[in-house]
């Protein structure tokens, strides 16, 4: 689940900086045609380009952005055996997916975790917590790796990039137009555009990021069960189930960075909507049945 908080994060980050600046340049006039009416097309082009851009240079991001924020310790010369054993593996388990080899790493976190991240499959970083070393047995451990492998075999960050800036363009499309709309037939500004745009702008713009990332949710739980299945096939499906109850019998374990907290595994019903991950006893109850 991290990798895809720090991508939405930085996402979020990058298009406020681009529309900034934006602003501050007067690039905010392909909003207006004579300083009346919306011109349409300019607009899309004008919302495609903050959206991906967002989303793009988040995926060139997220590598960098992951190490710092989580402290990985990526392990460039073995300094023991477990060092030296999760290399091993996760050379290994990148040949079987034909994809380069990954950086490996370990951050320090009690709860059992880990993720993949990178802007290619042959660019990518798998780290894992130093909680997951300790509380699971080696071959569950090569269950989890398997599935951040599969992770990058699949170009699911990838994936995810293109998706989330079709749905940025879209936001910033919809949120300008429905400011545009609110600015002329309620408040009757009839040249340019007063206070009223901007604030239904961007107070739209959060409210359809919202449903926007429950859409991102939605397909990162989706690409979770493939994922399951990838690593199934890297390191048995018998070792990805125990991987998987071992860590359904951990989720009392110190929780991720309170950031974090909306992407958690248990959570209501709303919550489950912007959980990056389906609910464990699913995950398991998929493989038993492949």
């Amino acid at each position: 689940m991290f990798r895809i908080l720090m991508f939405l994060a930085t996402n979020i980050a990058v298009m406020a900086l681009i529309s900034l600046v934006f602003s501050l340049f007067g690039f905010q006039g392909l909003l207006a045609q004579n300083g009346v009416d919306l011109d349409l097309q300019a607009l899309l082009v004008y919302s495609a380009v903050i959206g991906f851009s967002g989303s793009i240079i988040s995926l060139l991001l997220s590598k960098f952005m992951a190490k710092r924020s989580m402290k990985v310790h990526v392990i460039e010369r073995p300094e023991n055996d477990t060092e030296s054993w999760l290399l091993r593996t996760v050379e290994r388990q990148a040949e079987q997916a034909k994809i380069g080899m990954p950086e490996v790493g370990i951050f320090v976190h009690g709860s059992p975790n880990a993720f993949a991240t990178g802007w290619n499959k042959n660019n990518a970083l798998v780290a894992v917590s130093t909680g997951l070393i300790e509380n699971m047995t080696q071959s569950e451990v090569e269950a989890v790796l398997a599935h951040e492998i599969s992770h990058v075999a699949n170009g699911d960050m990838v994936t995810m990039t293109l998706i989330q800036g079709v749905l940025n363009t879209f936001v910033v499309f919809l949120s300008r137009v429905i400011g545009h709309v609110v600015d002329r037939v309620v408040f009757k500004v009839e040249r340019g555009h007063g206070p009223a745009f901007w604030i239904v702008s961007i107070i739209s713009q959060v409210i359809l990021g919202i449903f926007a990332s429950m859409i991102v949710m939605w397909f990162s739980r989706y690409r979770e069960f493939k994922a399951d299945a990838g690593g199934a096939s890297l390191a048995g499906r018998n070792n990805m189930i125990a991987a998987l109850k071992r860590l359904k019998q951990n989720q009392d374990a110190p929780p991720m960075p309170e950031e974090m907290a909306a992407f958690a595994i248990s959570a209501g019903k709303v919550q489950k909507l912007f959980s990056s991950h389906p609910p464990l006893e699913k995950r398991i109850e998929a493989l038993q049945k492949g």
